[in-house]
């Protein structure tokens, strides 16, 4: 094929594929030359990209536009050192101001602000009151342990076998619980099972301990709970009707269990009396959650005297 003289070179074999190449050299070089030179001016840029080394190509120089060996090299050095920097910064963070941590779950985003925002002040004023000796404030909750020993983070030696025996299959009891917010008393009653039946039990355990009797002048009890289905059955609710005279529900809202006092008893127990311990059976866990339920209690008491360990 014929081709005009005046495009001869770029028609051929090694002209064009040169052309080519530069073509998708450009866009490359400029991104690398930002890379090499973050504070570099426009001008300043434009100018070191037409000369290589910041003049014009003359008389008997190569053009700079076709310099593939001089844009690949400028290419790979200006990777190289947005590598290594990159490298520096990942070796570097962990000791700044970022932190190796694990993601948790939250129930933040399906609360009603409002909602927990009224109940946060309702839970002060009824905590003021019953520092006060006006009312009785009881926290109702759930819980449960398993003979599977937890598994709690721990100081070690350095080499030593953290390993501990675990059962073959793991059997629950449940722990259905009242935490006195007064005085610091955390009541708990013990069951296979999780049921409206077990709580009611509970709250026949409250006519027993807060209820109104000939022989002492009860106050008002307000017990806190949450919406849990245990809570809001039928048979619950007749329950909890019987008692209204002086027994008073202060519902929690949705998804907020950062406001019952008693979690944080639940994660104590769990985490210093309960964990890296591996029970034979449900009856065996069934007597260490209520030694741990005495010992917590001692822990936490009001009157230092009582507890003779803080005396030491």
């Amino acid at each position: 094929m014929d081709e005009p003289a005046d495009r001869r070179g770029l028609r051929r074999a090694r002209g064009y594929r040169a052309a080519l190449a530069q073509r998708f050299h450009d866009g490359w070089g400029r991104r690398a030359a930002a890379i090499r030179c973050p504070g570099t001016g426009t001008g300043q840029g434009r100018a070191g990209a037409r000369g290589g080394r910041g003049g014009s190509g003359g008389i008997g120089r190569k053009s700079p536009q076709l310099d593939l060996a001089a844009a690949g090299r400028r290419d790979r050095e200006a990777l190289r050192r947005a590598h290594l920097a990159l490298t520096a910064l990942g070796r570097v963070a962990p000791k700044g101001d970022f932190r190796w941590r694990r993601p948790r779950h939250t129930l933040k985003g399906r609360q009603d602000a409002d909602a927990v925002d009224r109940a946060g002040l309702r839970r002060k004023l009824l905590k003021a009151q019953a520092e006060a000796g006006d009312i009785v404030l009881l926290f109702g909750d759930e819980s449960e342990a398993l003979t599977h020993p937890y598994l709690a983070h721990a100081w070690a030696k350095k080499g030593a076998d953290l390993r501990i025996p675990a059962p073959g299959q793991a059997a629950k009891v449940a722990m259905l619980g009242l935490l006195d917010w007064a005085p610091r008393d955390l009541i708990v009653r013990t069951s296979r099972s999780k049921r409206s039946a077990d709580f009611i039990a509970l709250l026949d355990q409250i006519d027993t301990q807060y209820g109104p009797t000939s022989a002492r002048a009860t106050k008002p009890i307000v017990l806190v709970l949450d919406n849990g289905p245990i809570h809001t059955s039928k048979a619950t609710r007749a329950a909890l009707a019987e008692r209204a005279p002086w027994l008073t529900v202060e519902w929690l809202p949705k998804y907020a269990p950062e406001l019952n006092a008693i979690e944080e008893l639940w994660r104590d127990l769990k985490q210093h009396h309960l964990a890296h311990q591996t029970f034979a059976g449900p009856e065996n866990l069934d007597d260490a959650i209520h030694e741990a339920v005495a010992m917590l209690n001692c822990e936490r008491s009001r009157h230092p005297l009582a507890n003779h360990r803080i005396a030491a």
